[in-house]
């Protein structure tokens, strides 16, 4: 009998399509997965393969990317109302209208946003290239980051450039406390601490390491350490295993609230569903995604 595992690998392939996992999502589906990884490494891997479908297994904003670099392969979400807690849908609105107020502001947008904030964009950045992309911009340059306040201040904090920003930010890094953290540390004062930089400041300040989620599978990997304790969503913890398997490597969450609720959204009936009927599609307007196109390609110039 056919099993839901062996029916989407045969979708996918009478489909010709990949299938993109966040690192965030169910252990289950980055097994299924043909890359996993930080969102816009998976958009650029996707643009890279001969697919004619992409299977986007993430939130939408990764779609959306997706779909702005490869516009003539058909872009699914198995979980059609994935969103992100870093915004909501006033930040399109409060972004012009800060812009409005200061016309002087060039905008840098971190790859975690809705396309059409990318499309008004002067560049896009990741939490690894932020502080390279801050730093291109002119030195007299009043710069407006969006969305995530914790990752602006941790690249204001390398650079010497003036930046704004505007409230929001992702709750699961932004709601770990101090006390809780300290408390895994005292519990376990061996490990080191890896951290994502969209945790506080004061957090940040706690931590052995600040990266991406790549960042920090690579540094538990090439670690001479046995024991970490990870700040970042727990479904990271699947690539960490992957990566140390054979090191005896050991694994403590900073905390276990830091589940994303929309990075659990999908599941293997899902995947498979969107294979089987092509929806549900993510489609970027061509003159929003154009844009978008150009603020993700000024970021891709930088070196």
């Amino acid at each position: 009998m056919e099993t839901i595992e062996d029916e989407i690998l045969r979708l996918k392939e009478e489909r010709n399509a990949v299938i993109l996992a966040h690192v965030y999502q169910p252990d289950e589906i980055q097994e299924i997965a043909d890359f996993t990884g930080d969102s816009f490494k998976l958009s650029v891997e996707a643009s890279k393969t001969d697919a004619d479908v992409i299977v986007f297994c993430g939130v939408r904003f990764m779609a959306e990317t997706a779909n702005i670099l490869s516009p003539d392969k058909i872009t699914l979400l198995p979980a059609e109302d994935a969103g992100c807690q870093m915004f909501d849908d006033t930040l399109l609105p409060r972004v012009k209208a800060e812009l409005a107020a200061h016309p002087e502001y060039r905008l840098v947008s971190y790859v975690n946003t809705p396309a059409s904030v990318k499309a008004i964009s002067d560049v896009c950045c990741t939490s690894s290239n932020a502080v390279k992309v801050i730093e291109s911009m002119p030195e007299d340059a009043e710069i407006l980051f969006v969305p995530d306040p914790n990752l602006a201040s941790y690249t204001a904090e390398r650079t010497t450039r003036h930046i704004h920003v505007l409230e929001g930010g992702c709750p699961i890094h932004g709601n770990l406390r101090t006390d809780v953290l300290q408390r895994v540390k005292d519990e376990h004062p061996g490990a080191l601490v890896l951290m994502h930089p969209e945790c506080r400041p004061e957090l940040r300040a706690m931590a052995d390491y600040i990266g991406s989620t790549s960042g920090i599978v690579d540094y538990a990997a090439a670690s001479d350490c046995k024991e970490f304790i990870i700040a970042t969503e727990m479904g990271v913890f699947y690539q960490l295993e992957e990566a140390c398997h054979r090191q005896g490597k050991t694994f403590y969450p900073a905390s276990r609230s830091m589940l994303c609720v929309n990075m659990k959204k999908t599941n293997l009936t899902k995947v498979r569903d969107a294979l089987r009927t092509l929806e549900p599609r993510v489609v970027v307007p061509e003159d929003v995604r154009k844009k978008a196109h150009a603020a993700l390609s000024r970021m891709l110039e930088i070196k």
